[in-house]
């Protein structure tokens, strides 16, 4: 049945070649505002800055047109419990000033940031050790639970080691 199948899709595309040169189609999907909850549990802390692209990569076309969202009505967390703490314990500020500087500008667009409290006790931080924009939480996976259970979608960013630029691959 399979060969059958593929021998007729053959058959077609072979007598209609234009099927094959289709050029694809534009869609608007008709997004409404969003309610999200990203869960950032990263194995080293410099994943954190493309992580953090997840959150543009959300933000921005909605803010653009066809949508044109304000981002007051985009409902976005973000919780934080992988290696990627360190970058916003203020002791660090030097070493992650840029990749703060960006967090607090979605903090602006009212981003909210919440730290497990469980791995902030594997760090030995405190709330103290945080910047004013981060809540401290009593545990990743249940505030993780909580926003879904308010029907936020649950995003986590796979961060991927590049090997290859565009150019290489295109």
């Amino acid at each position: 049945m399979k060969h059958i199948v593929f021998f007729i899709c053959t058959f077609i595309l072979m007598l209609f070649p234009a099927l094959l040169v289709a050029e694809a189609r534009v869609v608007n999907t008709p997004y409404e505002n969003p309610k999200v909850v990203f869960d950032f549990y990263l194995d080293d802390p410099q994943k954190i800055g493309p992580a953090l692209y997840w959150v543009r990569s959300l933000m921005n076309p909605l803010m653009n047109d066809p949508y044109g969202i304000d981002p007051e009505f985009m409902d976005i967390v973000v919780v934080i419990h992988g290696t990627e703490i360190v970058t916003v314990a203020k002791k660090n500020h030097a070493k992650y000033k840029e990749v703060v500087g960006r967090m607090q500008y979605y903090a602006g667009f009212g981003v909210e940031f919440k730290v497990c409290g469980l791995a902030a006790d594997d760090y030995d931080y405190a709330a103290k050790d945080f910047y004013e924009f981060i809540d401290l939480v009593p545990s990743a996976i249940t505030e993780l639970a909580h926003w879904q259970q308010q029907g936020y979608a649950l995003i986590a960013p796979n961060v991927m080691d590049k090997k290859f630029s565009i150019e290489e691959i295109r």
